[in-house]
């Protein structure tokens, strides 16, 4: 691990390099990950495309953004709780559903995003 004492210029080289480990960590064991990953590089373009402003543009990409932000912060919740054991916790399960929970309402808030600016 880095020198977590850094100060200046060095302490932002190993921000990025740990957000970078943490892209790459998710990338490689999260599948949904992935595949949110492929929906905003689909989105993105068709967003550009399909949107009538700056603002409908910003809203449609942003949206799927928040996807992975939000999938990113569950998989972090996911990691630490299975750190912590694989035994069955009811602490541990509700932490693991609600992290799933917020996944799933950024999804529903980017299908909302597109229907009624598409629609």
């Amino acid at each position: 691990m880095a020198n977590q004492n850094a100060k200046g210029f060095k302490r932002l080289i190993n921000a990025c390099n740990f957000s970078a480990a943490g892209l790459r960590a998710t990338w490689e064991h999260e599948e949904a990950f992935r595949q949110e990953v492929i929906i905003l590089l689909v989105g993105t373009p068709l967003a550009l495309w399909l949107g009538d402003n700056a603002i409908e543009k910003i809203l449609l990409i942003g949206s799927l953004v928040l996807v992975l932000l939000v999938e990113l912060l569950n998989s972090a919740v996911e990691a630490v709780v299975d750190r912590v054991g694989f035994e069955h916790h009811e602490l541990s399960g509700r932490a693991k559903d609600i992290g799933s929970a917020a996944v799933m309402m950024s999804l529903a808030w980017a299908a909302i995003t597109w229907m009624l600016i598409l629609l």
